[in-house]
């Protein structure tokens, strides 16, 4: 049922039936709020930056745990490699190893029985000399054997440049060596005189013109 008017106050248009009032008119009495039944309209949605700032807030906390994650995997690792050091510290040191032992010292070489030196030498004439060419050695023959042995011009032969062996003179040279006795550690110094004019490579020494012959060189 229709309200009186009041006086004064604007008649109110006819409506129809679910029809909202028209704009800056006040609803009639009695009318529904416009929009129906079911009350106010809903209110509207959040602003665009609230979203963005919701996204940012949240991508921020997912870097924080990601750290976190991290930090701890890395806390495990120093601890296991600290777990190790200490353990390599505590290992007993190596014992050194024994040193090998020394190999035995060489045996100086034993002398020869007889050892001989030789060098060039000028001839010397003797009072016997009666003419031709002649060449002398200066020898130098050791004894270092437990036994004498014995000394003599004829046990020495010259050999020259070119293979050729001269057997010693007597009496040629005045400085001859002497026919003599050597005891053991004992040595002799004499001159040896081949036959001819040649260049000597070596003396050769025979103990008694028999036996192994010892050689030296004329340096």
């Amino acid at each position: 049922m229709n309200q009186p008017q009041q006086p004064g106050q604007q008649p109110y248009p006819p409506q129809q039936p679910g029809q909202a009032p028209a704009w800056g008119q006040p609803t009639p009495p009695g009318q529904p709020y416009p929009g129906g039944p079911y009350g106010p309209p809903p209110k509207k949605g959040m602003s665009p930056w609230a979203i963005i700032g919701i996204t940012i807030g949240g991508l921020f906390a997912f870097l924080i745990v990601i750290g976190a994650l991290v930090g701890g995997d890395d806390t495990a690792d120093d601890k296991a490699t600290a777990g190790k050091t200490t353990a390599a510290a505590e290992a007993p040191a190596a014992q050194p190893s024994k040193k090998a032992a020394a190999p035995p010292a060489e045996k100086p070489a034993e002398k020869a029985p007889v050892t001989v030196t030789a060098k060039k030498a000028t001839f010397t004439p003797s009072i016997l000399h009666d003419g031709g060419d002649f060449t002398s050695v200066t020898v130098t023959i050791t004894n270092n054997s437990t036994e004498k042995i014995s000394v003599n011009p004829l046990y020495f032969t010259i050999t020259d440049s070119i293979g050729e062996k001269h057997q010693a003179q007597l009496g040629e040279d005045e400085k001859q060596i002497d026919t003599m006795d050597l005891a053991p550690g004992e040595k002799a110094t004499g001159v040896i005189t081949g036959e001819g004019s040649f260049t000597p490579k070596y003396v050769t020494y025979v103990d008694g013109m028999f036996g192994d012959g010892v050689r030296g060189n004329v340096s």
